[in-house]
């Protein structure tokens, strides 16, 4: 996966009413299933007493891990209607980022029933409207794919690795214990280019993995 793509730039809740039922639609960016269904159950586990919470999501199929470099991994969408009539509540939800053509991400609509029912047109105009609402308030953003590399080195030399990767301006965490370890985020595209970089100021002393 090397194209830019469009997803929500954090994780978001959006709330209003319809008829005395209340419906909030969380939504947040995640890479893959394991994130998203992580993300399901801790909604559902928030909002245990809800009468509903009604996922979907669209994300890369198989951990990162799993996926070759540089490819286009197959797309994983799942809805489920948590009980609502068939067709009015996941099935729109779903829609909603598919119209939007977002990915990497999961939505939740949870929905506290208000004594008047909706019907299945209603019911999809509710669970449509959260998860846009959600989508809004999150924000989208174009984001590129990235590969995670973890970067050991010497002390002797971690000054020299340090400077490189500040240069190159992606994200990184560092631990100073036995060796000095850089956890780095690089868009995929970039890869290449740093690990010749790293290689090269320090004679390839230092380690990379991914």
């Amino acid at each position: 996966m090397t194209d830019a793509y469009r997803t929500v730039a954090e994780r978001a809740t959006a709330r209003f009413e319809v008829q005395g039922s209340e419906f909030l639609g969380h939504v947040a960016p995640v890479d893959a299933v394991e994130g998203a269904e992580s993300f399901v159950e801790a909604v559902r586990s928030e909002y245990a007493d809800a009468t509903h919470n009604v996922p979907a999501y669209r994300v890369p199929a198989g951990e990162p891990t799993e996926r070759t470099p540089g490819s286009e991994p197959m797309l994983r969408e799942y809805s489920s209607d948590d009980g609502e009539p068939t067709g009015s509540a996941g099935k729109p939800a779903l829609n909603v980022l598919q119209q939007r053509e977002i990915r990497n991400v999961v939505a939740v609509v949870t929905r506290y029933y208000g004594g008047t029912n909706l019907g299945v047109g209603g019911l999809a105009r509710a669970y449509s409207r959260a998860v846009k609402d959600g989508v809004d308030a999150a924000g989208v953003v174009e984001e590129r794919p990235h590969r995670t590399l973890v970067v050991e080195t010497e002390y002797d030399d971690s000054g020299t690795v340090r400077g490189v990767i500040e240069s190159t301006g992606v994200e990184f965490d560092a631990d100073y214990g036995e060796r000095v370890r850089f956890d780095l985020r690089v868009p995929v595209l970039e890869v290449d280019a740093l690990r010749e970089r790293l290689n090269d100021a320090t004679s390839g002393r230092v380690e990379i993995e991914e």
